[in-house]
């Protein structure tokens, strides 16, 4: 489970039979503090590679942009491969499997 920004427009493809696959960038940033000894500790943001499909890919494509905030509900998956040099390249996704939306949508006045 993740709360955080998409960090890309997604992605958004067709693959056998019209199934729908959506990706993008999703950051996730742990807030900085300060310890009681006055030293500062900065923010920390991670980047994730997100993966939707079927009717959540489809969802995402109308209504999902850069910078909207999501939660994000899913599983890792590892994969490798190895790129034109011949070197060992590893891939981590997260394969989400629930989404909410959490950018509140303008009002059309």
């Amino acid at each position: 489970m993740l709360i955080g920004n998409v960090g890309t427009e997604p992605e958004v493809r067709y693959v056998d039979q019209g199934v729908a696959v959506a990706r993008f960038r999703f950051a996730t940033t742990e807030r900085g503090y300060t310890l009681q000894n006055g030293t500062q500790v900065p923010d920390h943001t991670d980047w994730h590679n997100v993966l939707l499909w079927r009717r959540l890919a489809e969802i995402v494509e109308k209504y999902v942009h850069k910078g909207d905030k999501l939660y994000i509900e899913g599983r890792l998956r590892y994969s490798t491969y190895d790129d034109k040099q011949g070197q060992r390249k590893y891939v981590t996704e997260i394969w989400a499997e629930n989404m909410e939306m959490l950018t509140p949508k303008e009002s059309k006045e």
